[in-house]
């Protein structure tokens, strides 16, 4: 199992135009602000600052290019459900997202949710995008080691019904390493996919 050993930050982007090549595989990460996206990046890879963490919400206002291997990325989008910044930089953000609506090398989207909240209005949306384009979504529902485990796998059984087929979750906790390995599998069978085209899990 890859730990992305050669895991480095590529650069921010502020417009689409800025985006690497559309070639290779890519994997974007997205959640809540404060949900625990950059804790996960630097848990995922091992890599213990690889994403700048923060506990002030609203911290990532680009999105973020990080190179794990080779034709291989993960991409940090800006958190979501926190007014932060001036109104005509927000704007700026969801044309930067839907910026990758047609990326080719884009083979899904992780999804962090804060499992104390479980799936939220802004989650929903965000899982009716990825449908739309057509892109598979993992939810990895972090900070589990704060919930009991009955709280926890209740939480996976209440996801089900909302994801609706349309993606697979688990219990993850970059504090505690749980579902750790799971995580890097999934982001591991997206990025070794061949080709957009390829059959998708």
């Amino acid at each position: 199992m890859s730990v992305y050993p050669h895991a480095h930050f590529l650069f921010s982007a502020a417009a689409a135009k800025q985006f690497p090549a559309d070639s290779g595989a890519e994997v974007a990460i997205v959640g809540r602000s404060n949900a625990g996206k950059s804790s996960a990046i630097n848990a995922i890879t091992a890599r213990r600052s690889l994403a700048r963490t923060s506990k002030t919400p609203g911290r990532t206002r680009l999105l973020n290019f990080f190179e794990l291997a080779p034709d291989a990325r993960l991409i940090d989008l800006p958190g979501y459900g926190y007014a932060s910044g001036p109104r005509t930089e927000r704007a700026g953000w969801a044309d930067l997202i839907e910026g990758l609506a047609p990326r080719q090398s884009l083979r899904g989207l992780m999804l962090v949710v804060d499992a104390r909240r479980g799936i939220l209005p802004g989650d929903q949306q965000l899982m009716d995008w990825a449908q739309r384009i057509d892109q598979p979504v993992h939810v990895l529902f972090s900070k589990c080691d704060q919930l009991k485990r009955t709280e926890s796998q209740k939480l996976l059984q209440q996801a089900l019904p909302l994801l609706q087929g349309r993606g697979s979750a688990q219990l993850f906790s970059a504090h505690t390493g749980v579902g750790l390995q799971q995580a890097r599998a999934q982001l591991d069978a997206w990025l070794e996919k061949e080709s957009p085209g390829s059959t998708r899990e």
